[in-house]
């Protein structure tokens, strides 16, 4: 699945795959205390998670429920960065971000591994 998620609409998901379903109220509350958002703009943005298809909305309550994973949109974000800056070449995106952020060996002993299982 290819979701393109704001911002704005991570802060509602992050809530969500934290607390599982819950009431819209308790988003609101969450995203009051952690980013000062008040409720009409936590409704604008939960709707448009609902209208990609990232949330369901069920009654009573106006319960909120994920419909998609935080590895599914981590997955999805990653090829769309890869496939815009990259021209999809894992190579070129791994080169790159190696040479600006560096590893530790043990970072690279673990990566070797990762590598390795996923051939």
């Amino acid at each position: 699945m290819s979701i393109k998620l704001f911002d704005s609409e991570l802060k509602i998901m992050e809530v969500l795959w934290e607390q599982g379903t819950v009431p819209a109220r308790d988003i609101v509350d969450v995203l009051t205390d952690r980013v000062g958002w008040n409720k009409n703009t936590t409704y604008t943005v939960i709707k448009k998670c609902i209208e990609k298809g990232a949330i369901d909305r069920e009654e009573p309550g106006f319960l909120c429920k994920p419909l998609v994973t935080k590895d599914e949109v981590q997955q999805s974000e990653t090829e769309q960065l890869i496939d815009k800056m990259f021209g999809g070449s894992s190579e070129l995106f791994f080169s790159a971000f190696l040479k600006n952020q560096g590893i530790s060996e043990e970072e690279a002993k673990r990566l070797a591994k990762l590598i390795e299982e996923a051939k």
